[in-house]
């Protein structure tokens, strides 16, 4: 399983600090996205798609989406040929290129279409927002606190 990490300020050093405390959940790879206004944090069990084109935080085309995913999408095949067909470029073979894609295409409506079990955090640019996301019996943990 994958560790994910996030918060909504500008801090390397403490995201990295927080990848290192989870790197149990995910030996395989680890990485970390920073802009003025989220740090994203991802440790990474590399199970689908062993390539570096999976490798997280992933973003799409445009790179206004980035996300961290922990999960699988067991009908990810299926949507990933529906996205191609509607002219979506993915790299990879992975289950979470596919999920921030569809969120990409569809917006919050993407939830309704994923069968399996999951745990994300997508940062949309354009909208200045974080998606926290789980699936809906929570098999995947997510763990968030809110301040202030």
């Amino acid at each position: 399983m994958c560790g994910i990490n996030g918060f909504n300020w500008t801090d390397e050093n403490q995201i990295r600090a927080m990848n290192e405390s989870t790197r149990c959940r995910g030996p395989d790879d680890a990485g970390f996205y920073v802009d003025e206004a989220v740090s994203l944090g991802h440790v990474r069990l590399s199970i689908l798609d062993l390539s570096e084109k999976a490798h997280q935080p992933i973003s799409n085309e445009d790179e206004t989406l980035r996300m961290v995913y922990n999960g699988e999408i067991y009908n990810f095949q299926g949507l990933r040929e529906a996205l191609l067909k509607k002219g979506h470029l993915l790299k990879g073979n992975s289950d979470s290129e596919v999920v921030i894609h569809a969120y990409g295409e569809y917006g919050l409506d993407c939830l309704n279409q994923f069968n399996g079990m999951w745990a994300f955090c997508i940062y949309d640019k354009r909208k200045d927002i974080l998606v926290l996301s789980r699936d809906q019996f929570g098999i995947k943990p997510l763990y968030y606190y809110i301040d202030d």
